[in-house]
């Protein structure tokens, strides 16, 4: 007897648009090896809940135990959020990558500003996000590149993992 296969139905999407078509994905083969979803954006904040499940699904289907969802959804918020506040054009790309047992999630924007994490300010409402994100995964970083950045954060699939992943 061959051994079960887990498949998982993906809801395509272009650019936030609707479903524009489905696939199907045998999740449990692609979780030992590396696999990738993202999604080309226009991101506005009445929609970062819907990017942050999204997300979610994704790395619960691969296997993602409780913490890892947790994190992928403050990842997605605080990244697309830094989007909406700070740069000028709301086109971003969202990324979700699995290899090793490892989450990468990252999201590349156009502005050439890099994160920069300070000491929370408690009586404001915002501004606490990457402090916050770094705090519950310190393995992160930007690239830059001519024209923006990616701004990524790693963690494991699941909690046994985590020594590794700092």
């Amino acid at each position: 007897m061959g051994a079960s296969k887990a498949w998982a139905v993906h809801v395509c999407r272009e650019g936030g648009a609707a479903p524009s078509w489905r696939c199907l994905v045998n999740v449990a083969a692609q979780a030992a090896e590396e696999y990738t979803q993202s999604w080309n954006l226009v991101v506005r904040a009445r929609a970062i809940g819907r990017w942050r499940n999204e997300a979610a699904v994704v790395v619960k289907e691969l296997g993602g135990d409780r913490d890892a969802v947790g994190l992928a959804r403050l990842a997605v918020s605080e990244l697309l959020s830094n989007v909406v506040k700070h740069v000028g054009d709301p086109r971003c790309e969202l990324r979700v990558e699995c290899a090793a047992g490892f989450v990468r999630l990252q999201v590349r924007d156009r502005s050439m500003a890099v994160p920069a994490i300070t000491v929370p300010d408690w009586a404001a409402e915002s501004g606490r996000g990457l402090w916050l994100l770094q705090t519950v995964a310190p393995n992160w970083g930007y690239i830059c590149f001519p024209g923006g950045k990616s701004v990524w954060v790693r963690f494991p699939l699941r909690a046994s993992r985590q020594e590794a992943a700092t």
